[in-house]
């Protein structure tokens, strides 16, 4: 990306490049919201050089690789070794059934998730991570429940109203009808506010209306929504991966493993 001046976290670096954790931060900035890759790992690798015992560096680094794909049981690794840095945790323990969704493996996820949410039952995220992993296991009825948990311990009147819509399409039309929902209220919610496109390919995607899927992959690339570089890792495009279309978004996204990344300059 063109800077025409640093951002502040380059600034903190120039000002004293032995600070471990900003560059952390800088290369969880360029993984998700430059696309560029090779940058952000280096700067990890950096942080991890200057403060090995940084868990908040390593459960980013590991939330980043495994949701580029590839790399599962390095995320792994590292997310275990930010647990035992930090036990205590819940944000690192939620991290870690995160990175068993993206690896699909979903039973893990289940197991960790489960056990946060057993021990902190109002942690709202630990719903989250558990409605993911049902669904990767389409066990639906569970998905709803956990989302009504999740919006219920946040407190969240859009996470709420989400649950339920989707509650009211599944008990009317099925899992297609609660997608319908989900995707309904995303976008209403897009007309006065920001909501991600991608999740709502991800609706229309999971749905098999690969029209609409295409059409708010198109948006997100547009939006340069940061969530693109799971591409490789949403289960609910596994339909789409050998589309034409699919292939040169990833493409053009220069995910590890593609040939001729682009030059992104937003």
């Amino acid at each position: 990306m063109d800077r025409l001046c640093p951002s502040p976290i380059q600034f903190v670096l120039e000002l004293d490049p032995t600070l471990a954790h900003p560059h952390a931060i800088l290369g969880s900035n360029e993984m998700q919201y430059d696309w560029d890759f090779a940058g952000g790992e280096a700067e990890f690798k950096k942080s991890f050089e200057l403060d090995p015992n940084d868990a908040t560096a390593r459960q980013w680094y590991a939330d980043d690789i495994a949701m580029i794909g590839g790399r599962e049981q390095e995320a792994i690794a590292e997310v275990n070794r930010a647990h035992e840095l930090d036990p205590l945790s819940p944000v690192v323990t939620r991290v870690a059934g995160g990175v068993h969704v993206w690896a699909h493996q979903y039973d893990e996820a289940l197991a960790i998730c489960g056990k946060l949410a057993n021990d902190n039952p109002t942690f709202a995220i630990a719903h989250n991570c558990l409605a993911y992993a049902y669904w990767g296991k389409r066990m639906y009825p569970q998905v709803i429940e956990e989302w009504k948990a999740c919006g219920r311990y946040s407190g969240s009147q859009p996470d709420i109203d989400f649950a339920a819509a989707m509650e009211e399409g599944f008990r009317s039309s099925g899992w297609k009808g609660a997608l319908g929902k989900a995707a309904a209220k995303r976008e209403r919610e897009r007309k006065s506010g920001y909501f991600s496109a991608l999740i709502i390919a991800r609706f229309y995607a999971d749905m098999g209306d690969t029209k609409q899927a295409f059409h708010w992959l198109d948006i997100a690339y547009q939006e340069h929504d940061w969530t693109l570089i799971g591409l490789n890792t949403y289960f609910q495009f596994d339909a789409l991966r050998s589309d034409p279309r699919f292939v040169e978004l990833v493409r053009k996204v220069g995910l590890p493993g593609q040939t001729a990344p682009v030059d992104h300059k937003f």
